[in-house]
């Protein structure tokens, strides 16, 4: 079955609703995090979020993948500039994975040494 993502959505912002009502020093330190590269105007908007959508398939954050989805089709993300910055993340983590593969072997040959 497939996710409902805008429900999902909904129900993500009202449990951060939550949080905010218990601790809103956390959730605006977040929200600073968050907005303080719009700042810089060094990246556009779109880019940011394309970047935002490879991290997110990255740390695997069903959360991050709505709402920067959204965010990246609000700012004019087209389908293929998006496939494009996720085979980015594709590759970069087949990238850390053969890194961290040579990591093993070192191991191994410091354990059978």
């Amino acid at each position: 079955m497939m996710l409902d993502w805008n429900a999902y959505q909904q129900q993500l912002l009202a449990g951060i609703g939550q949080i905010g009502k218990i601790s809103p020093d956390t959730v605006r330190g977040y929200r600073d995090l968050s907005d303080a590269g719009n700042k810089t105007g060094k990246l556009d908007a779109k880019t940011r979020e394309l970047i935002a959508l490879a991290v997110a398939v990255t740390r695997q954050c069903d959360g991050c993948i709505t709402v920067h989805t959204g965010a990246a089709v609000k700012q004019g993300a087209t389908r293929e500039e998006i496939a494009e910055a996720l085979g980015v993340a594709i590759a970069v983590n087949a990238g850390a994975a053969l890194v961290y593969s040579a990591r093993v072997m070192d191991a191994y040959s410091a354990k059978t040494a």
